[in-house]
């Protein structure tokens, strides 16, 4: 059997409608957290906005950090920051595992 995309929390099945009528907000504020580059949705081939597992996520991990005051900017600026410490963290990792296997 193969996968399908409904297995895949990275495929684009959602559109802005059906995400805005899950999670309660506003179609407007999924395209300004486009807009502000916050969460980029994949687009169809048509150009329609398209939302994966992981993207509604997303949204709802900034939907809560807005509520909290915090600006779309803000918002941007977090989610950089905290990719930089989840690439860092790996980078660590792999170098604590280098150095285990160069003392045995």
């Amino acid at each position: 059997m193969f996968p399908l995309p409904i297995d895949d929390e990275h495929a684009p099945l959602y559109s802005v409608g059906q995400v805005a009528a899950m999670l309660q907000v506003q179609q407007a504020f999924l395209r300004r957290l486009d807009e502000f580059e916050v969460v980029r949705p994949h687009r169809s081939p048509g150009g329609q906005r398209r939302y994966s597992r992981h993207d509604i996520g997303q949204v709802q991990y900034v939907t809560a950090l807005a509520s909290e005051g915090m600006t779309l900017n803000a918002i941007r600026r977090i989610l950089q920051l905290e990719q930089e410490v989840q690439r860092l963290n790996a980078e660590l990792a792999e170098m604590r595992h280098r150095l285990g296997k160069q003392g045995h």
